[in-house]
């Protein structure tokens, strides 16, 4: 049956989708209207779907990539209903709709396996470790759909194009803030999410290989994550530079994802 609620879930989701289609070209107050709260029904039924994952096997293995696609999915509507709450704004969305469709629909393609194998997990720092990593995800994406905003929106009005979604969109100091709160959410998730991963590694396997390709890459998302922060604090990089940066910091992380794809430490 969870895989049934979040089908149900994929197709309120799919309403974004035709959103973040449509956005570009033409202003649409229904649409946007509409997607709010097929947003909201497709969060109800996503979160029905993870607790009965937990109500039917007494944990959820975030082991699994369904799983962990569809967790990651639903903490990036979370984000993205905050930042809807704080700044009444849907305009994110262009971006993570599409995301958030994407996983769903990898997540709900069939059953899910669990992989409780590792006595790791049983001491929970498996699940700390990812849900930590996907939190850092998550207000990644909400931080990159800002940095490409501002992008769209500073050469709109630049070559003096404001119709479409840019007529509705916030100004650019208020995008540029959405930005930089979301890297501020996600940089301490994502530095305690690596902590208890080194942990993990080394009370599994006694060594943790740095040059291994997905602790690199997760490293090096973290470095660019870290430098991000500190130019934004010390040297005062706002707008167009602090946007290229964080799209910057949000390929290594798709780099790191991919890379992490069958990264489980299951025995």
């Amino acid at each position: 049956m969870s895989v049934l609620w979040l089908r149900v879930a994929l197709a309120c989701y799919a309403v974004g989708l035709l959103y973040a289609s449509v956005a570009l070209t033409r202003s649409n107050e229904w649409l946007n209207r509409i997607v709010l709260h097929a947003a909201y029904v497709g969060m109800v039924f996503h979160f029905v779907s993870l607790t009965e994952e937990i109500v039917l096997t007494g944990k959820i293995s975030l082991a699994s990539i369904h799983n962990t696609e569809s967790a990651l999915a639903f903490l990036i509507m979370i984000v993205f209903t905050g930042v809807v709450l704080v700044y009444r704004t849907t305009s994110p969305g262009i971006v993570v709709f599409p995301v958030v469709f994407l996983l769903t629909l990898l997540a709900s393609t069939g059953d899910r396996p669990f992989l409780l194998a590792s006595e790791s997990v049983h001491r929970g720092w498996l699940f700390t470790h990812i849900a930590l990593i996907l939190a850092g995800y998550a207000a990644l994406v909400l931080s990159f759909g800002a940095s490409l905003l501002y992008l769209l929106q500073e050469r709109s009005l630049k070559s003096k194009n404001v119709g479409g979604i840019f007529s509705r969109l916030p100004a650019l100091e208020v995008i540029d803030e959405i930005g930089f709160r979301s890297l501020l959410l996600g940089f301490p998730f994502m530095t305690l999410g690596l902590i208890a991963g080194t942990t993990l590694a080394e009370t599994t396997f006694g060594r943790v290989n740095v040059f291994d390709p997905k602790i690199f890459l997760s490293l090096l998302m973290w470095a660019v994550y870290l430098v991000l922060l500190y130019t934004r604090w010390n040297a005062g990089w706002r707008g167009r530079r602090a946007a290229y940066l964080a799209s910057g910091a949000f390929l290594a992380a798709v780099l790191a994802w991919a890379a992490n794809t069958l990264h489980r430490f299951v025995s």
